[in-house]
């Protein structure tokens, strides 16, 4: 998470009107995994199966499947992670933009998964890691040298080292862990999300480089 000192701790209403796509987009993820928890048709109607999708059936969950989750655990983390990020991204990237960098990204980190398994009648794919991972990523593109702790790792490191091991390790994770989690969408989300937060505002570029450059100084010195 990113370390901010603030003055004063906003309020639920401050927050909204702050990212009111953010909020929107956090309520209606929770409010429709908890209730796909205990209603099994749809939760099935809603995840993704790459299968149907690359035979043009049921292209709907490419973004459905984002708003659901397998368990707790995996609502719980997907939304920790978004919301010290996205509540923060969305003032600085636009109201609008932070909606498009979202749902695209959404769509595009499935994109791999569905090539990958459209042959595979068993595969099936669900939560918001990919869009998560977008959201992440744009901020560290505005904050590249901010501090961020892990849970498993409560030690600072600058966001953009964090960037370049979770890519590393989502890479080579896509490979050869068999552990059921679709690092393909963490890696394409995070790739999505830098690229369209450059599309909608380049200038993010420079100030990228200027802070990486300026934090090198003043360590070198």
């Amino acid at each position: 998470m990113i370390h901010l000192i603030i003055a004063e701790e906003p309020g639920m209403m401050d927050v909204i009107m702050m990212a009111p796509v953010a909020s929107f987009i956090f309520g209606i993820t929770i409010a429709t995994s908890l209730w796909a928890f205990y209603n099994n048709t749809l939760f099935s109607n809603l995840i993704l199966h790459p299968y149907s999708v690359s035979r043009g059936q049921r292209i709907y969950t490419v973004i459905t499947s984002g708003m659901i989750h397998n368990d707790w655990m995996h609502l719980f983390f997907n939304m920790l992670s978004y919301y010290f990020f996205a509540f923060q991204l969305e003032p600085v990237l636009g109201h609008w933009q932070f909606g498009v960098l979202y749902v695209a990204s959404l769509i595009l980190s499935d994109l791999p998964t569905i090539y990958k398994h459209k042959n595979d009648d068993w595969y099936h794919s669900l939560g918001a890691s990919g869009a998560v991972s977008a959201v992440i990523f744009s901020a560290i593109m505005y904050s590249p040298v901010s501090t961020m702790s892990l849970m498993i790792l409560p030690i600072p490191i600058y966001s953009v080292i964090f960037g370049i091991l979770y890519l590393v390790y989502c890479n080579y994770a896509s490979k050869h862990a068999r552990d059921n989690v679709n690092h393909d969408a963490h890696m394409f989300g995070a790739l999505s999300g830098m690229l369209i937060t450059i599309a909608l505002h380049p200038h993010v570029v420079n100030e990228f480089i200027m802070q990486i450059s300026a934090k090198v100084q003043e360590l070198t010195h």
